[in-house]
């Protein structure tokens, strides 16, 4: 440990919008789409997420809303979720986890016990996780519905002195294009807290808000749709000293969303 009590150096992934199992749309309307191969995007993404955790032996996982689209159809989603959550743990990797919209308390109706080294944040109100080997502490609240209009953010609890203060929140801040006003928020909001980093999610495109403190929406793991576009993935954040350092994109995608200009001077049929 540090003299000021902190662990020297380690790293966390900040993950968010998940949607697993949700489809990619759009591709079975154009022949010799690959659309039978990328139905478990979604899934091959998140498999692509545990396995950076391990082989980059990240202190933990924090993972911001929308992990799931909605209801499982059956219980195979939550099984398939709680082998991944597993390997982690048996890698000491713990994850913590808020729900968001999609996948607030009373849409996922149905429900596994996870394993022990998972915390799902309670959507009652927000609380706090010491991580006391990294004197590290995690405040976060879940929706307990898909509407959640209120500023959940002035709640938050004060920061533990001398500790690493991350909050967790799912909002869309100000709003954004194409995103419901959900936790609506402000910066100055979430700068009050005297947090030094905020893994946010709903926002479906990689922003860095801010940098003083680390405001961070890291985007969706998978492109769904032809509107989701560029690399997706999580963001690896980087302490060093009681200071985080640094937050860097590494992306999860196994299919990918561009636009592609075409000249079609000179063509005259498709």
């Amino acid at each position: 440990m540090s003299p000021s009590g902190h662990a020297a150096h380690f790293t966390f992934l900040h993950a968010a919008d998940l949607h697993l199992d949700s489809p990619l749309r759009g591709l079975s309307k154009y022949p010799g789409a690959p659309a039978e191969q990328l139905r478990e995007a979604t899934r091959d993404a998140f498999v692509k997420l545990v396995d950076l955790a391990i082989t980059r032996e990240v202190a933990f996982v924090v993972i911001a809303g929308d992990l799931f689209d909605g209801d499982w159809s059956d219980y195979n989603s939550g099984l398939w979720f709680n082998k991944r959550l597993r390997e982690l743990g048996k890698s000491g990797i713990p994850v913590l986890i808020i729900r968001g919209n999609h996948d607030a308390e009373n849409r996922v109706t149905k429900g596994l016990p996870l394993p022990d080294t998972v915390t799902m944040f309670s959507a009652k109100k927000p609380e706090t996780v010491r991580l006391e080997d990294l004197n590290v502490a995690v405040h976060g609240m879940s929706f307990e519905n898909a509407s959640v209009v209120e500023n959940l953010a002035l709640d938050y609890p004060d920061p533990v002195e001398d500790a690493i203060n991350i909050g967790v929140l799912h909002t869309s801040l100000q709003g954004y294009n194409g995103h419901e006003p959900y936790a609506p928020c402000t910066l100055s909001d979430l700068h009050s807290k005297g947090y030094d980093y905020w893994a946010l999610g709903h926002v479906h495109q990689r922003q860095i808000v801010s940098d003083d403190p680390w405001v961070v929406f890291p985007g969706n793991l998978q492109g769904r749709h032809a509107r989701e576009l560029g690399p997706k993935g999580a963001t690896l954040v980087t302490v060093e000293n009681g200071r985080v350092l640094s937050a860097e994109h590494l992306n999860c995608d196994v299919a990918r969303w561009e636009r592609v200009d075409v000249q079609l001077d000179g063509i005259d049929d498709e």
